[in-house]
């Protein structure tokens, strides 16, 4: 196997939900040896949804894959005091588990001195949080959804678990260049209700909304500041489609052959369709213009019309046609023979490496190599 960036890295990983083993999984599939700790009776998230017909977690397996598992009694003194000692052999140890004194850095800090230490909470504050509450919090469900609607719209993908698990494994690797040159350890704090906080600050959201003195109203699937729009097609699908530069703009007007009705709606509006605010004051003037073409046409068709051209655009597609497109190219997913499952499509690391990916490996059975990890651990410094 080629040698990768993390090999001769040990991680202890005491987290779960997303966020925490996204972040073991990049350390993992970057070269990591990546020791997940459970208790005996498994992961408080060992069964969520979605399931496989065997009835193991698929949303389990897939966070955690490429780790090695160790199966403790984590409410023993003894089990503690072996997680512990596993904790200062690895150096690094990567958790989100809420009032466990155990745990504490100052505890853990005792027993390695250049122990780099992450921990991961719902808020700052050290309240609970998770995605979907540090979401609702932070003001987006209220921007999405259709115009008019006075209800929130909640996201399906879990957006801040999964930027704070890329947040941690990035802390966790700078923490270590740190300590390769200053020998120092790290204690790191992160919260996702700072990570959303950041990422809308960071996108100018805050202060835009501090100008206006209200928040941002719903766009419905139009792209806000810009063009795009989703248009039906004559079979029944949709396709989003994005005017976000000059050139993709007027490449979706050549394609479209609308330049002289946009010439004259540009000079009735007074406005100037090769700024983004200009097409984006007139977006639904310009997405009833341009939706016949798309309604005329099959997908297929407009697949076809539009290939080699400038236009950015998208089908919509189901998560079935997703995973058979996947299947079929060279991609960041493939098949891996999972214990309890079977063969499974599922990630690798979207990193290529001199143009191609790292394969992907299986998530262990629960407490696979609890026996062999504690036999080197257990050997005196000078043989392990």
């Amino acid at each position: 196997m080629t040698a990768r960036p993390l090999d001769g890295i040990r991680v202890v990983d005491l987290s779960s939900f997303v966020a925490g083993p996204t972040a073991g999984r990049m350390l993992a599939e970057l070269g990591a040896d990546v020791i997940r700790v459970d208790p005996i009776g498994g992961a408080v998230d060992g069964g969520r949804w979605p399931l496989a017909e065997s009835g193991a977690s698929l949303y389990w397996t897939g966070l955690n894959q490429a780790k090695r598992s160790v199966a403790v009694d984590l409410r023993s003194d003894e089990g503690r005091a072996r997680v512990i000692e596993l904790i200062a052999e690895a150096g690094i140890v990567l958790e989100n588990v809420a009032h466990a004194p155990w745990l504490a850095h100052d505890e853990l800090v005792g027993h390695r001195a250049d122990l780099i230490h992450l921990h991961i909470a719902g808020n700052a504050d050290g309240s609970p949080g998770v995605d979907y509450t540090v979401n609702a919090a932070v003001g987006v469900p209220l921007m999405t959804g259709p115009e008019g609607l006075s209800t929130p719209v909640n996201h399906v993908l879990p957006a801040w678990d999964l930027i704070t698990g890329v947040h941690a494994a990035l802390g966790i690797v700078t923490a270590l260049r740190r300590r390769e040159q200053t020998g120092e350890g790290a204690y790191l704090e992160l919260a996702l209700d700072d990570v959303a906080l950041s990422a809308v600050a960071s996108m100018g959201w805050l202060a835009e909304a501090q100008e206006r003195g209200s928040g941002r109203e719903r766009q419905g699937n139009a792209l806000y500041g810009s063009y795009g729009s989703e248009f039906a097609t004559a079979d029944r699908r949709y396709v989003m489609v994005i005017g976000l530069t000059r050139g993709q703009w007027r490449a979706l007007v050549d394609v479209t052959g609308t330049a002289e009705v946009f010439t004259a709606l540009a000079a009735q509006r007074g406005l100037n369709f090769d700024d983004e605010g200009g097409r984006y004051a007139a977006r639904d003037a310009i997405t009833a213009i341009l939706a016949p073409w798309f309604a005329e046409r099959t997908l297929a068709q407009i697949e076809a019309d539009l290939a080699g051209t400038r236009v950015l655009w998208a089908p919509y597609r189901t998560m079935d046609e997703v995973a058979d497109v996947a299947d079929r190219a060279e991609s960041a997913v493939q098949y891996v023979d999972q214990p309890g499952i079977g063969s499974v499509l599922t990630a690798r690391s979207p990193l290529r490496w001199n143009g191609r990916y790292t394969d992907a490996s299986p998530a262990p059975p629960h407490g696979q190599h609890t026996d062999e990890v504690f036999a080197t651990v257990d050997q005196p410094p000078g043989r392990r």
